[in-house]
Formats: C-alpha cells, structure tokens, sequence
C-alpha cells in the first residue's frame, strides 16, 4: 500500500518556529481534546507513523513530525542532541498553541519525550516510550547491538548512501518476517531524503549523538506522569532486559511487550495492536491493558 494511502485524510504542513526554522508535521483529528505527538527515529521522519496517524485520529488530536535536521525539516542547526530536539518539542508545542500533550516517541523519539517530560513535567500527559533510547544498555547483547546500529548508520555517512545501504538500514529496523513491508516507495523516499545535500551535511553531527549517548540519559526516576515502555521481544537494540530494568526505576510505570512479530519499529511493523495498545493507554483504560 501506498504511504499516501495511509495518510490519506492527514494534513501535512510546515510549522514555523523561532530557533529551528521550519518544521514539517503530519496531523489529523484536530476537533479532539487530547493531543498525541508522534516522534521518529534518529535519521527517520514522519513517515514512520503512516499507519498510525489517521486510526487514532478518530480518538486523539494527532501529529507527527520531523526533528530539525531531519526528514524535510529544516537543517539549519550545527549541533544536535537529545536535549536540543526537546527544546525543539516545546517550541513546536508553542506554535501550535498547545499547553500539554500525549508523548509517544520511537528510538531516538522515546529518548527525547523521556528528557521532555522530565524537564517539562506540566506540559505531559501520557507518555510511551516506544523501543527507545537514552536508557541504560544493561546487557553484553545490549552493548553489541550499539555498536553495530552505529555501524550501519556510518555506512551512509562515510560515502554516499546506496539504495543497498539504506535497505541495510530499514531491514535492521524490522522483524525479518515484515521485510515485506519494505516497498520501493519507502526505500526511495529515505534515499531521496538521504541524498539531500542539506542532509548529506549535517549527517556526521547526527550520527555523533550516538556516541554520547551515556552523555543525556533519560532521568528515569524524574518521570512524574504514567509511562508505558512499549517494547519487542526482538528489539534489536536496547534489549527487553533494558527496558524492565528502566520501567522499574520509573514511579507510574508499566510494560507492554508486543504479541505480534515486531523488532524496531511495531508501530509500522504491528500497527493494529500498536493503535489499540496506544488507544487504551492515552484515554487513561489502563496501561497497555488487553
């Protein structure tokens, strides 16, 4: 299926904020009370919530969107971190014009809600981290799978990103059972969004936050609203074991391991469970009940 199948109904625009300049959202729902922010990956865009903005649309007020330095979002900054994409949400927040919203972040997207709501505790409502970052590695598994996530992504900064090193990439996110999903129009969308010279140029200094990553750990115990850690068996980096060591330091915290076969990205990987967990959890029905 298409990705403009799957957002069809969604509005996709740009926002315009003080320090990153332009942003590109994908929204859809914008009659409902309850807003839930959907936040990619590190070198992902929006489009990894294809399947997930318009289903919680009917419930939620929904937009995802691009990191400065990212998908089709400006790239006007030099330095990048976790803590520089959360100042990034507020002021997104602040251009839309809302005071507090559902956080559900994915890898780097997790690492960044976490640092937000810990900073900024009244302007979060729920927040799932989705197979995130900026956890403790807590296994020998867990420090390995590190070094080769950052190995397949210096592969498309050292030279020129190839249709084979990009399908490197999106295989390494997925469930070997879901390669399937990986069509042409998603391959080709990342390497035209790769080859970008705007992206080409900040691409080392994007990378780099990997490196550092003991440097912005998400302050677990500081995490005040109800959280959801929403994990694979199969996540292939910051294991299971990550996770149930991170969601015991986390004062509201519960843990929804995914029944369908999902690695890195359940949301596109699994997205009916993924919406109906997502459902329950942001209208307050229990924390990844079944």
């Amino acid at each position: 299926m298409s990705l403009w199948l799957d957002f069809l109904g969604v509005e996709v625009r740009y926002v315009q904020t003080p320090s990153f300049g332009r942003i590109r959202i994908a929204e859809a729902g914008k009659g409902n009370k309850d807003v839930i922010l959907f936040q990619h990956g590190m070198n992902g865009h929006l489009e990894a919530y294809a399947k997930n903005v318009m289903p919680l649309s009917d419930r939620f007020h929904v937009i995802a969107f691009d990191y400065v330095g990212h998908g089709l979002s400006d790239k006007k900054n030099d330095d990048y971190s976790p803590a520089i994409f959360a100042d990034q949400v507020a002021e997104l927040m602040d251009a839309l014009e809302i005071e507090a919203a559902h956080l559900s972040g994915e890898s780097l997207g997790g690492w960044v809600s976490g640092l937000f709501a810990a900073k900024h505790p009244h302007r979060v409502r729920r927040l799932m981290l989705n197979t995130a970052a900026g956890i403790p590695v807590v296994s020998e598994k867990g420090k390995q799978d590190l070094m080769t996530f950052m190995g397949l992504n210096k592969r498309n900064v050292d030279s020129a990103p190839t249709r084979e090193s990009v399908t490197a990439r999106m295989q390494w996110l997925m469930h070997p059972s879901n390669h399937h999903l990986l069509q042409e129009e998603l391959i080709d969308l990342r390497l035209r969004i790769y080859l970008a010279p705007e992206t080409r140029r900040v691409a080392p200094q994007i990378n780099a936050i990997m490196q550092r990553h003991d440097d912005f750990l998400i302050p677990l115990e500081q995490l005040q609203c109800e959280t959801l850690f929403l994990w694979t068996r199969d996540n292939p980096i910051h294991d299971l074991e990550a996770a149930q060591s991170a969601a015991a330091r986390v004062p509201r915290s519960s843990i929804h391991v995914m029944e369908g076969n999902a690695a890195h990205w359940p949301q596109y990987e699994a997205p009916d469970e993924f919406n109906a967990v997502a459902s329950r959890f942001f209208a307050g029905e229990g924390a990844g009940a079944a």
